[in-house]
């Protein structure tokens, strides 16, 4: 039985939403986000898993500053401590974007003891744990930097040399494949993109992107017991019916999008070669609260407020989005409703919408306002009425109008 963690996408420098912490120095949302990937270690040593596979994406961008780095390194050395082997893929997020550049993650390839395992390039690795072997085949971000481009595609289109990835990458996998010894267990991990793939904070296919696209006969294939993925932040299942194809999610929320989604990392046991159980763990991370609120004329600030209060805002961050009579626009009080939320942790916006005043000219160019909520014919008298000229014959202009538009 050979038991790891699969997790993904931890983003450190995903900074929305949160302030400078006045005891450390360091970003609240930061801070929030490696209280989350220490939670996934602790986890992993607690349990004694075979080993920790991480499937791309350390940081926001990667340049990261020398405090997320510092501070990755410190949660990954705690494996290190515990005799927990690192498998590390590399994704989108840690690429550079030029040629010859250290990626962001080269730094645990180049530690001068055993223990971290990098895929920079598609390749293929024998883990020794204390279980057992697996075999593990790494695809990091596909980028032309890593395959070797046929001289035929150089010079084609965006997505001509897009479809060629897709397509060196599936016989890079299958080539890989063949190469494995069946008897033990087998694992493809990766950060990719794939077809049928729900993107985080919405049910906005992948198919829609522009990444590379997988489908998932390319990736579930024998002899793999389970496919690892990064890359998609929401924990997801694309293959029930056969091989497991798992993106774990990211550990920590993003932005809004993501604020009704668990977030957490990925138990997995091999039982035996072909026999696998797998669980979702959920991290218990700082709510986003969303509230959309649809007011009635009169006092919009306690109608506000009085929903605020039916809800627990104790550090979240919540956004405030309320839908308003333009009549009452001028009585929203922004700092009572603050005042309302000083139990939560940050504001991250409150935000009002109004339908749009109708506006015209008189012909002395003067701009007036429409009532609102009038019907047609009463919009034509309000009209008629605003010069001397058409108000004396009102009358008969609307019988002229309504004649016309009675007529077939």
């Amino acid at each position: 039985m050979i038991r790891f963690i699969h997790t993904a996408d931890i983003h450190f420098g995903m900074e929305n939403y949160g302030r400078i912490d006045p005891v450390t120095g360091v970003h609240t949302r930061l801070l929030d986000f490696v209280q989350s990937l220490n939670i996934c270690i602790t986890y992993a040593i607690e349990q004694h898993v075979d080993f920790f596979l991480f499937c791309g994406d350390a940081y926001k961008t990667h340049h990261p500053s020398q405090m997320q780095q510092r501070f990755f390194v410190e949660c990954f050395l705690r494996l290190y401590e515990a005799k927990i082997p690192v498998v590390i893929i590399v994704g989108n997020h840690d690429n550079p974007l030029s040629v010859g550049k250290a990626h962001a993650l080269n730094l645990f390839d180049q530690l001068p003891f055993d223990g971290f395992y990098v895929f920079e390039k598609p390749g293929i690795y024998e883990l020794q744990t204390k279980s057992g072997p697996i075999a593990i085949v790494g695809i990091p971000w596909p980028t032309r930097n890593i395959l070797a481009l046929n001289a035929t595609i150089k010079g084609q289109s965006a997505q001509d040399i897009t479809e060629y990835i897709v397509g060196a990458v599936s016989h890079l996998i299958n080539q890989f494949s063949v190469q494995l010894d069946p008897k033990i267990p087998a694992l493809l991990a990766g950060h990719l993109t794939v077809s049928n793939g729900v993107f985080s904070g919405s049910e906005k296919k992948a198919i829609y992107g522009t990444d590379p696209l997988f489908l998932p006969s390319q990736l579930a294939i024998a002899p793999f017991d389970y496919v690892a993925l990064g890359h998609l932040h929401r924990f997801q299942n694309l293959n029930p019916s056969g091989v497991p194809l798992i993106y774990s999610g990211s550990i920590d929320r993003i932005d809004f999008g993501e604020r009704k989604e668990k977030k957490g990392f990925v138990d997995v046991i091999i039982q035996t070669k072909g026999v696998i159980d797998y669980n979702f763990i959920e991290i218990p991370i700082r709510p986003f609260l969303q509230f959309e609120v649809f007011l009635k004329l009169g006092n919009p600030t306690q109608q506000i407020i009085d929903v605020l209060a039916k809800n627990d805002l104790n550090n979240a961050v919540v956004k405030i989005i309320y839908h308003i009579h333009d009549a009452d626009k001028e009585q929203v009080n922004l700092p009572a409703i603050e005042k309302a939320c000083s139990s939560a942790y940050y504001i991250a916006g409150i935000i009002p919408q109004s339908e749009p005043k109708i506006r015209l000219k008189r012909s002395d160019g003067c701009i007036v306002n429409s009532p609102v909520g009038l019907d047609f014919n009463a919009q034509l008298s309000w009209y008629f009425d605003l010069k001397p000229e058409t108000k004396s014959r009102k009358e008969i202009f609307l019988k002229k109008i309504n004649d016309l538009l009675q007529d077939p």
